[in-house]
């Protein structure tokens, strides 16, 4: 009796090829619609799925595969007597490899204009179904779902006249993987049609991007994920120009830089290190931009990574290729720009399409043995009922400083503490475990630039002790989240010094 291959996939890459190696082989075929005609027309003798079950495709299509002459020769243990003996009493052939890729609902999704009925028809019931049934019996069947892997099972049937089973159970993981995924996608597109916000089960699909040489420490395994369909403004999605491969560290200093510059419509350059930003300032211009950003912590910029929400020019370039740099991101490079930081052969050069209407996905943040889901903090000013608490309101040029402030500080890890003036920052307190320990830090670095300058905390004061450090340090406004059951004794010390005192009733605590 001869083998038999069912051959049924929407992705048509290599198929022809790979249908002429099995009937070369002595290989029975049979196939379904387009790539029953893709192999026909290829010279190639195939059944159709009908010819097999001996009743029509119907439904439009679909019912087709989902029959005892199909299921029951890709489920019998090709070596147990009973099942045999069925097999022959109902007439049934056993199907020894099945190449099935399934209906495209991701690129179907993808679409802008795509509808819910559309959708809804690319969810794929039959090609699962096959798949997940011949990977479960991959003791006997080799099941086939990604085109690279056409090679090795040719390969390996020319040179043993059967697939390794090692390789079976290898191609039956990746199928699992890959309906797990398909149908993680299905499952997150119906729950947001659905308007389930916390359903009961969370499925969510990644897919590899990249293998890292090792994570935060090089004993530390590590790779790079993306999220299909995610947001193009995105690391996971940038298209990187120039430079060696991205580290773990670079990835998420890059993230941390990219979720700052988006806060910004003027033009504004943003340095971070260790996931917090060391400088950031705003100009007319990329350059005076990246100038003031440059100004704010000369020191603690060199090695980091520059995210620009304009495109790179030649003089910005010259200024750039100054410093040791990992990693520069911009929506564009010109080509002035590209000659000159090219030069340096490690410098990574990453573009991403800035734009005000992306999507903002949830953060998911694992912890042992579960994860945590959130919203990003994309609050702002805008969505805020801002107070004066003191007796003195802010200056026009106090309130610029003020805005530039808390853009910035809810992007620094808590504990957080930044001093500004209206285009920079000035000093940046970071992750403190008390908020005057931050506020020393910010004040310290600022130095004598603190004096007529503004203070932004991510969350309230507990007591008046970082009004009264602020003070005399020379700061003359601050804004905070408030909410403090000693809130009172703050206002009363900014009084005492003049300083104005906006409260935002929003914290911006990260961890």
């Amino acid at each position: 009796m001869k083998k038999r291959a069912l051959i049924s996939v929407s992705d048509k890459t290599g198929i022809t090829e790979f249908a002429k190696e099995l009937y070369e082989l002595g290989f029975e075929l049979i196939s379904t619609g387009g790539t029953k005609k893709a192999i026909h027309d290829s010279g190639i003798p195939v059944l159709s799925v009908s010819d097999v079950t001996g009743f029509p495709e119907i439904l439009e299509g679909r019912v087709k595969t989902l029959n005892p002459y199909i299921h029951g020769g890709l489920l019998a243990k090709f070596d147990n007597p009973s099942h045999q003996a069925q097999l022959n009493e109902h007439k049934i052939q056993p199907i020894d490899v099945v190449c099935v890729n399934l209906y495209p609902f991701q690129q179907t999704i993808a679409k802008p204009d795509v509808t819910v009925e559309d959708a809804i028809e690319n969810i794929d019931i039959g090609g699962p179904t096959m798949l997940r049934a011949s990977a479960k019996n991959h003791q006997y069947v080799t099941v086939v779902v990604d085109p690279t892997d056409y090679e090795t099972v040719i390969s390996e049937l020319k040179a043993d006249g059967e697939v390794q089973h090692a390789t079976r159970r290898k191609l039956a993981a990746k199928v699992f993987r890959h309906t797990a995924a398909y149908d993680a996608m299905i499952a997150e597109y119906m729950t947001e049609l659905a308007n389930e916000e916390t359903p009961e089960k969370l499925t969510v699909t990644y897919e590899l991007k990249q293998s890292l040489r090792y994570g935060e420490n090089p004993h530390q395994k590590a790779a790079f994920y993306r999220k299909p369909l995610g947001s193009e403004f995105s690391i996971a999605y940038a298209n990187q120009l120039h430079g060696k491969e991205l580290s773990y560290n670079n990835i998420n200093d890059a993230d941390a830089a990219l979720q700052i510059v988006q806060e910004f419509t003027e033009p504004a350059a943003v340095a971070v290190k260790h996931m917090n930003p060391c400088g950031v300032g705003t100009g007319e211009d990329v350059f005076g931009a990246f100038t003031k950003a440059f100004e704010a912590d000369p020191v603690s910029i060199f090695g980091g990574i520059i995210a620009l929400n304009r495109e790179v020019d030649g003089q910005t370039a010259e200024k750039l290729h100054e410093i040791f740099l990992e990693i520069i991101i911009a929506p564009s490079f010109s080509k002035e720009a590209l000659d000159i930081l090219t030069s340096k052969k490690n410098l990574r050069l990453l573009t991403i399409p800035f734009s005000n209407d992306h999507k903002k996905e949830m953060k998911l943040t694992t912890v042992e043995g579960g994860l945590l889901t959130q919203e990003y903090d994309a609050y702002t000013l805008d969505d805020a009922t801002l107070t004066v608490a003191t007796d003195r309101e802010p200056t026009e040029e106090e309130w610029k400083a003020l805005k530039l402030g808390w853009k910035v500080v809810k992007h620094v890890k808590s504990n957080a503490i930044v001093v500004t003036n209206e285009d920079m920052t000035l000093g940046i307190g970071a992750g403190q475990m008390n908020r005057v320990g931050a506020a020393k830090i910010a004040l310290e670095q600022a130095g004598e630039k603190a004096k007529g300058a503004v203070l932004a905390s991510d969350a309230f004061f507990p007591m008046n002790d970082t009004v009264e450090v602020a003070a005399k340090a020379g700061i003359t406004a601050i804004i905070q989240t408030g909410g403090s059951i000693r809130d009172e004794d703050s206002i009363k010390k900014a009084n005492e010094y003049g300083i104005a005192m906006v409260m935002t009733g929003v914290r911006h605590f990260k961890h």
